[in-house]
């Protein structure tokens, strides 16, 4: 058990863990100490706006409440029971508001504002000034998405201080000195974290606020609904804020075990995409002058005569983003109506790894994360990245393999590199056997990433350590449960996906993936599932309209196993995917539910223990391990790849690594303003590659590769493995593997 202290607050006596701080001890008790500055995600407090000040019985002066810790024996006292406190926080209050405009009923914060909210409970209720406040130039843009005004800023540095603590940019600064300190980013450039929203969640004012949001709504004419993220494995909690219909703004919902809180700008800024201009409304269906409008029963019609008329497999491409319901559904409708049938799954996770399960909150308390792969983390799991950051400002040890790591693996080396972790005479991996709080994380491309990882994990020893663990990052956001929903509709697929007689796609991220289009080629016809009109109008035999995940209600299966309830906060302006298949289902004699709770239940008994929905409620719960199962073999594992040195034999040769940056895809570039997030078209190259071309950061290169070649700007990475070279992958066209780069 742990040691505990006994103080007194305001005449309540109250025994908290040693080492609380005041503010919640306080809480403890059920007595608010009023804050503005202190926020617990941000670190330790800074005591800078005043607010919190107490009378501490023995010492002189009040005190700043939110720096202090519990001691044994301290009785304290607040503004409610001291009036030397009161009228500190009154001070302080009137100090806040000398220069704080009257502009509560245009502020997007009013109705919200923790500084509304406290002058009302403690200001002095009438201002002694009468000479007029300074007036500044509003609003200042400090990026596309965020605006600043700062004749609103208190100088509570809750920003900055994210900016600087938490994100780690360091974009966001403080300058000059005095009543001159101002919020701005450096030489004025636009603020470009990924993670930038959450200063507008953050800051108790109306300083920062959101340009989507600006103006939109009331907060009594809105309602939030809480829900999850759609858009990457963590899934993370959020609340969707709604109004007539539609989603106005997206504000993170704190679980501290999946995201402590943290919001990517991903996650926070897509939801204009719902009313992109280019989202289809209606089913189209190809006729003798191409695609037209039809009604959904001729829609359903044409789908069922496409269905029984394919000559060849049916083929399905997921694009794992799907809910785990429509996954089922769509499976139940083709493995159990049609029978033979195969499928293009997403990149998923091992079943194996649930014997090495933790939450994501377990990296913030590592000892030693090893970190494996092509692909940097905040690409792929952003929020985790922030859960990296974390573990290193605690002291863990963070190691990276990668063509960018601490040591240097070239594209495809990853899990090569992983295994050599489990020798004997490895130096890290006997430290990772030695550890008590060890863990593994894989991220990078290949779909025995998990297993490679589960491998890994059962050979250093972490079964048996309840704070050692592993994270498969997948490439999408429901892999792993569309995998698992798939896999529980029927029998395993039939394995020869040849001739294709029919293609079903599904997903946005499938209509958009070259691969699935190179199928679409193949095959006699295809149905595309997709929201745009962009993405398989050119190519598709039948178009159905998709949903989006803040239009849907269902389940989704996080990276770390954790099933979590998405539920439909905006009105979409056709069917849910669940309600149509379910109604074709019903032609091929599948009786299959159009309601995705009903369709849960029936999935849970399959292939999740029998869960209910309401258990997954609030904060979900993260299931416990279960038994270590081998994965099956994947043959001879070679040693690490090493980057290959400077010869004649590659000088006019790198190896190609493609990634997908986390602002990309169907839904960012539909979002204007998420525009100067997204990744320029530029090859990222090492410092001696660079200089073996006589190539500069900013010079314009020709790419080439098999007849293919594109011309990108180059910029130098001197964390860079030689003979590799980065590109984006919606810049790197048709490039092989192996590009030559020569300066234009």
């Amino acid at each position: 058990m742990s040691e505990t202290v006994k103080l007194t607050i305001d005449d309540r006596e109250v025994e908290v863990p040693k080492g609380t701080g005041l503010v919640e001890s306080a809480q403890a008790a059920g007595i608010e100490i009023p804050v503005f500055c202190y926020e617990p995600r941000l670190g330790p407090p800074v005591g800078a706006c005043r607010m919190c000040l107490v009378e501490v019985e023995g010492l002189p002066k009040l005190q700043a409440g939110c720096t202090l810790t519990a001691q044994d024996g301290m009785v304290v006292r607040t503004a409610a029971t001291s009036a030397k406190a009161s009228e500190g926080q009154n001070a302080t209050l009137e100090f806040i508001l000398v220069n704080h405009p009257l502009d509560c009923p245009v502020c997007d914060k009013g109705g919200e504002c923790p500084l509304q909210d406290l002058t009302f409970r403690y200001g002095p209720g009438s201002t002694r000034m009468s000479f007029s406040k300074i007036t500044l130039e509003k609003p200042i843009p400090i990026s596309p998405l965020i605006a600043l005004d700062r004749e609103r800023c208190i100088l509570c540095y809750r920003c900055t201080r994210f900016s600087s603590d938490v994100a780690e940019d360091n974009q966001l600064i403080a300058r000059n000195r005095g009543a001159h300190t101002e919020i701005a980013t450096f030489e004025s450039d636009p603020y470009r974290s990924p993670f930038s929203g959450n200063v507008v969640e953050l800051c108790p004012v109306g300083a920062l606020t959101s340009t989507q949001y600006r103006f939109e709504a009331r907060p009594w004419e809105i309602q939030n609904v809480p829900t999850v993220c759609g858009l990457c494995p963590v899934g993370c909690n959020i609340n969707a804020t709604v109004r007539e219909g539609k989603v106005k703004r997206v504000l993170s919902r704190n679980h501290p075990e999946v995201d402590g809180g943290w919001l990517c700008d991903k996650g926070r800024f897509t939801s204009p995409h719902l009313l992109a201009d280019d989202r289809i409304a209606a089913p189209l269906a190809r006729g003798p002058l191409g695609l037209a409008p039809v009604t959904w029963e001729a829609a359903l019609d044409r789908a069922e005569e496409l269905l029984r008329g394919a000559e060849g497999r049916i083929v399905t491409a997921l694009s794992g983003s799907e809910t785990l319901e429509q996954a089922y559904g769509l499976a139940r409708l083709l493995r159990g109506g049609l029978g033979a049938h195969s499928a293009v799954l997403p990149e998923s996770t091992s079943g194996s790894l649930d014997a090495f399960r933790l939450p994501l909150s377990a990296l913030a308390d590592a000892e030693i994360v090893v970190v494996v792969g092509d692909d940097d983390v905040a690409d792929r799991a952003p929020v985790v990245d922030l859960w990296l950051k974390a573990a290193a400002r605690n002291g863990a040890e963070v190691v990276r393999y990668g063509p960018a790591g601490d040591h240097h693996v070239l594209p495809g080396g990853a899990a090569a590199a992983l295994h050599a972790l489990t020798d004997p005479a490895d130096a890290l991996g006997a430290r990772l056997r030695a550890a008590d709080r060890a863990i593994l994380v894989w991220s990078g491309p290949g779909g025995g990433g998990g297993a490679r990882l589960a491998e890994a994990a059962h050979a250093l020893g972490f079964e048996g350590k309840p704070a050692c663990g592993a994270f498969h990052l997948p490439a999408t956001p429901n892999g792993r449960g569309v995998a698992r929903a798939w896999a529980a509709a029927a029998d395993e697929d039939e394995a020869d996906p040849e001739p294709i007689g029919l293609l079903i796609v599904s997903g946005d991220e499938a209509a958009s993936d070259p691969a699935v289009r190179a199928l679409a080629e193949r095959a006699g016809t295809v149905i595309a599932i997709t929201m745009f009109h962009g993405l398989a109008v050119g190519w598709a035999d039948l178009v159905l309209p998709a949903t989006g995940a803040l239009e849907r209600d269902g389940t989704l299966l996080n990276l770390e196993g954790r099933l979590q309830r998405l539920r439909r906060a905006a009105i979409a302006p056709v069917p849910d995917e669940l309600a149509w298949i379910a109604r074709l289902a019903g032609r091929f004699g599948v009786e299959l539910s159009p309601h995705a709770a009903a369709v849960f239940e029936e999935l849970s008994q399959k292939a999740f223990g029998g869960v209910s929905a309401a258990e997954l409620d609030g904060a979900a719960p993260l299931p416990g391990r279960g038994a270590y199962e081998p994965p099956p073999p994947a043959g001879e594992t070679k040693a690490p790849a090493q980057p290959r040195t400077a010869d004649a034999r590659f000088v006019g040769e790198l190896r190609l690594v493609r990634y997908r940056p986390l602002f990309s895809g169907p839904q960012v570039e539909r979002v204007a303003a998420l525009g100067f997030q997204r990744p320029e078209p530029e090859l990222v190259l090492s410092a001696a590659d660079a200089e073996r071309r006589a190539i500069a950061g900013g010079d314009t290169v020709l790419v080439r590769s098999n007849g293919t070649s594109v011309e990108l700007r180059a910029r130098i990475d001197r964390r860079l493995a030689e003979g590799v070279a980065r590109i984006a992958d919606e810049h790197a066209a048709d490039l092989h593997q192996i590009v030559e780069v020569v300066k234009r």
